[in-house]
């Protein structure tokens, strides 16, 4: 989809859709106003009505209206005094609209909208990544044609964002380069993690890196078994035992910085799936494990955003790769495995085998010394019980690196919530056998989880992005979300403004 920034007088548009705004209980926006003479009190007579009341994302789609040129004029409400949640909530109620209607072309006049406490940038970015948001697809594997696949696509495929008086046009225009970028990573994170098991393997994975490599001028390496079992990789190895499917350990990196400059280093956790192991997971919803990857896939999406944005930063996305399986060579209860940074793990359960691939992986990444390292994971279920699903857990015993995250997870309307990572918590985690247990028992589950991680990361600024319960949608309508890209992508665009 282009989205552009152009001058235009709406009245006179030759597109397939206007959008402009309705406001509620206050003075209308120009545009709105222009039309409202146009159509002599169109805007007005429908809002007496009731059929439209200017509450923050109420829409109205009205087909051929008379006054103007376009097909289609689609009224969205933004409130009185809106704040940039209700422009959102109107950006994105108006781009699904949209996305519904057989429109190719659209005129988008929601820039208009005063935004409390935001500037032109953030406002086009947030307009921008709601129409790409509404526009997201994935059919990759259904097989109908015709009418009922013409249904299920996004027809949109050029949007005309309205230009101010030319004071903010540079600034709006940097908010949807922003914004695009973001969004390409983020239906990149979604189609990696919507796609099923059986297709999308640690390998599948490593061979998609490879692509974005050359599309993407990133720099990539693969491990294989044989290269992380010389680095002693024994945690990670230990749970792709039990599949067919070989382990990968996958290293992309984004060159934007002085050689000398340290990394920004994103690890993502990549179980293309996990079924628990030898510690079964009960069989229902079990196909939503498919989605374990997402903090692996949301690696990916920052690496593109990265990239795609040309930032001046070196940044590193790696991503350790396995499956979860039962099988006679898997991991079972009780065993103890050394990891790379040669502690041993005493394994209780089995299907918290996330921290166990990686903790290989974030001792591997402290050979870059890096600046900054955020390891992100669908990692617990404690969590999702801690926060639900608007928020994503936030663990560091940095404060300044987690202040960091918080605002950068406000600006991006991709939220965290910091948790507790104190010392207290680390007992738990006692084994009468090893250096460690990969569980801490029934309470504080997430923060345990966090405090096991941070063993192997002593040395770095680290934070912990827990995403179980923001990484995917369940339901009729499931399907990956793409968090946390847009958070993560913001993190590494203000890092290049220090």
């Amino acid at each position: 989809m282009k989205i552009q920034l152009s001058s235009l007088d709406v009245l006179h548009a030759r597109t397939d859709c206007l959008v402009v705004a309705v406001r509620e209980g206050a003075q209308q926006p120009p545009s709105t106003r222009k039309i409202e003479r146009a159509s002599k009190g169109l805007i007005k007579s429908l809002m007496a009505s009731g059929d439209i009341d200017g509450r923050p994302g109420n829409v109205l789609l009205v087909p051929f209206p008379s006054g103007i040129q376009a097909k289609r004029l689609l009224l969205v409400g933004v409130g009185d005094k809106p704040d940039i949640d209700d422009l959102a909530s109107a950006a994105l109620a108006a781009a699904r609209q949209l996305c519904s209607t057989q429109s190719v072309s659209a005129v988008v006049t929601l820039t208009e909208v005063a935004v409390t406490g935001t500037d032109a940038t953030t406002r086009a970015r947030v307009i921008s990544q709601a129409i790409q948001e509404a526009s997201y697809r994935f059919n990759q594997l259904k097989t109908s044609k015709g009418k009922e696949a013409a249904r299920r696509q996004c027809t949109v495929n050029r949007v005309s964002l309205l230009a101010s008086s030319g004071k903010n046009d540079t600034a709006m225009r940097t908010g949807i380069q922003e914004a695009c970028a973001i969004a390409n990573g983020v239906a990149l994170a979604k189609d990696l993690s919507n796609l099923p098991g059986n297709l999308c393997t640690p390998s599948y994975l490593a061979n998609q890196a490879r692509k974005l490599g050359k599309s993407h001028k990133l720099k990539v390496n693969v491990l294989d078994e044989a290269k992380m079992k010389a680095l002693g990789m024994g945690a990670l190895l230990s749970v792709s035992r039990g599949s067919r499917e070989p382990a990968r350990l996958i290293v992309m990196e984004h060159q934007g910085g002085q050689r000398s400059d340290k990394p920004v280093v994103l690890v993502g956790k990549g179980l293309t799936f996990d079924a628990g192991g030898i510690s079964l997971k009960p069989a229902a919803a079990m196909d939503e494990m498919k989605y374990d990857m997402c903090g692996g896939a949301s690696v990916f999406g920052a690496m593109v955003a990265a990239s795609e944005l040309k930032l001046k930063l070196n940044v590193i996305g790696i991503v350790p790769s396995s499956e979860n399986l039962p099988d006679g060579a898997a991991n079972k209860p009780g065993d103890i495995v050394t990891s790379m940074s040669g502690k041993t793990i005493e394994i209780l359960n089995t299907d918290a085998e996330g921290r166990l691939i990686l903790c290989d992986a974030l001792t591997y990444a402290e050979r870059y010394k890096p600046a900054a390292i955020i390891d992100i994971a669908t990692l617990t279920g404690a969590c999702v019980v801690a926060l639900g699903h608007p928020a994503t857990g936030l663990f560091s015993p940095d404060d300044k690196l987690a202040e960091e995250l918080l605002a950068c997870g406000e600006s991006a309307r991709d939220r965290a919530w910091r948790m507790p990572i104190w010392d207290e918590y680390q007992k738990q985690l006692n084994s009468p056998f090893a250096d460690i247990a990969n569980i801490g028992g029934r309470t504080a589950g997430a923060v345990t989880a966090a405090c096991f991680l941070s063993r192997f990361t002593k040395n770095m600024a680290w934070a912990h992005l827990d995403i179980a319960g923001t990484a995917w949608h369940s339901g009729a309508n499931k399907g990956a979300t793409g968090r946390p890209v847009s958070m993560l992508t913001r993190f590494l665009i203000n890092r290049t403004r220090r």
